[in-house]
């Protein structure tokens, strides 16, 4: 059927969609010149009216060349002054962009994306907020704007937000972020389905890309699509001053509309789980588990940095003092709580009531800069180093099994390969050229005997509380009766 399709209806599906988008253009450039906010807050002009009726036609016939033959509705569209945010959920596809066609809701956008030959000339007309993942100081503005959109008692068209910000496999729904919810007003949610014989849809980290997505799409005679406006969500007193207790009350109402589990990994998380740097993370990690304790704290991802330079900086000063839960508490300036006794937890080897702070501080390496593997090393290196900049073979395996988040590691293959010359210990330099002239290193020293490992205890890892479960199913998502692993145990 691909083959056939292939030659036949895909180029002509094609051309024919890029036809309706470059149809659709010259209407969005016209109506976006010389708008502005207080024209936005006017009820539409009758020519603008007549724009949106054109480009939300022109759009139906270009989902429709895509074989969304018909597209069905469920419940009821709620009015701005009624709902000012709409919450869609689970976002698994670029495809996901047919309801925002068929409202014109404004939506929350990356600002690269405006910078799109003719597609971004459409997202603009919606007039979407955007926002820099990048930039710190863009995210507080998102959040006002967001804010001073959701208040202004439906002047300005409803904004559309997936609140997952990353797309998933549709098994279960992620943390949402809290960034629709701040606002404390009403949002309808609304949900999403694709219920195709062969999924052609999803789009996620791991899988086919964008273009293969497209393809296999096109390919299919027709495609099947559900949008269904659940009742309008009205936040009590205490969801309006908690935005993240009323972020999980509204997932719990979409996954029970859906019939799926929620998963309390994050956009965050998957960053870490699936980051392409030299070390990836084994499906035994407690990283994930760490990752979550440092966003219980109230430790959040933009400021991390800057704590990390901070703990860093204490650590070295501590040199290899060990600390109790106490000290760990004056460490990081946070009560002793539940959440810092299990974080505490993880890095208490031993059992003995003491932790090696340099072990945290490698760990929050890894969870601020995912895919930097040779920063973190260096990091962790000015930790253990003596007073000659050298570590051992000993310092090497603490400090990768503390990058890695699992019990044990063998560096011994490793460490030889850089050890040229024998000596019994190395430098961080010496270790930065190995790794320049082998960049698969870690793949190549330390992984096979890791997969073996795991070959050996196939269920293990599926079992474990913290392990990683890189499709986001919620049967492997973990269970918080269980015990907390341990990182070293």
């Amino acid at each position: 059927q691909i083959a056939f399709m292939t030659l036949t209806l895909f180029p002509i599906r094609l051309f024919f969609a890029a036809f309706m988008m470059l149809l659709a253009w010259p209407f969005a450039f016209i109506a976006s010149m010389g708008s502005d906010e207080q024209e936005l807050e006017k009820p539409l002009s009758w020519w603008r009216k007549i724009v949106d009726f054109l480009l939300k036609a022109i759009m139906r016939m270009m989902w429709l060349a895509g074989g969304f033959h018909w597209i069905n509705v469920k419940g009821r569209r709620a009015l701005p002054a009624e709902a000012a945010i709409l919450t869609v959920a689970p976002h698994s596809s670029y495809f996901d962009a047919i309801p925002v066609t068929m409202t014109f809701a404004s939506i929350v956008m990356k600002a690269e994306s405006k910078d799109i030959p003719v597609w971004g000339t459409l997202i603009k007309y919606i007039r979407p907020v955007f926002v820099s993942r990048s930039d710190q100081d863009s995210r507080r503005k998102t959040v006002e704007e967001i804010k001073r959109r959701a208040q202004s008692d439906g002047k300005w068209p409803q904004i559309m937000i997936f609140p997952e910000g990353t797309c998933t496999n549709r098994s279960c729904l992620i943390t949402f972020k809290p960034g629709a919810f701040i606002p404390g007003v009403p949002v309808q949610p609304v949900v999403l389905r694709y219920p195709n014989k062969l999924d052609t849809i999803t789009w996620t980290w791991q899988g086919p890309g964008a273009f293969e997505i497209l393809w296999l799409t096109l390919c299919q005679f027709h495609n099947s699509v559900e949008i269904e406006f659940l009742p309008v969500y009205i936040p009590s007193e205490e969801e309006r001053k908690n935005p993240v207790l009323y972020a999980n009350n509204v997932r719990r109402v979409m996954a029970e509309a859906l019939g799926v589990s929620v998963t309390d990994y994050t956009f965050e998380d998957c960053q870490l789980a699936l980051a392409e740097g030299q070390l990836r993370l084994p499906s035994d990690t407690c990283l994930l588990e760490f990752a979550k304790l440092v966003r219980s704290l109230g430790l959040k991802p933009e400021t991390l940095g800057d704590d990390l330079d901070k703990y860093a900086a204490s650590a070295m000063k501590m040199k290899k003092e060990k600390v109790d839960l106490k000290e760990f508490s004056a460490y990081l300036e946070f009560p002793v709580s539940q959440t810092l006794e299990n974080m505490f937890a993880l890095f208490d080897e031993n059992e003995d009531g003491v932790i090696d702070i340099r072990e945290f501080v490698v760990a929050l390496s890894v969870v601020c800069k995912p895919s930097k593997t040779l920063e973190t090393i260096q990091l962790a290196f000015q930790l253990y180093q003596s007073e000659s900049g050298t570590i051992t073979e000993e310092d090497l395996a603490h400090i990768l099994k503390t990058a890695m988040g699992v019990p044990q590691i063998d560096v011994t293959h490793l460490f030889r390969a850089v050890d040229e010359e024998e000596k019994g210990k190395i430098t961080y330099d010496e270790f930065y050229t190995f790794a320049e002239l082998h960049p698969h290193f870690a793949e190549d020293y330390l992984y096979p005997d890791q997969m073996r490992a795991e070959s050996g205890l196939e269920t293990s890892s599926l079992s474990a509380p913290n392990g990683i479960c890189t499709d986001f199913s919620p049967d492997n998502a973990g269970d918080r009766k269980k015990p907390l692993q341990k990182k070293l145990n």
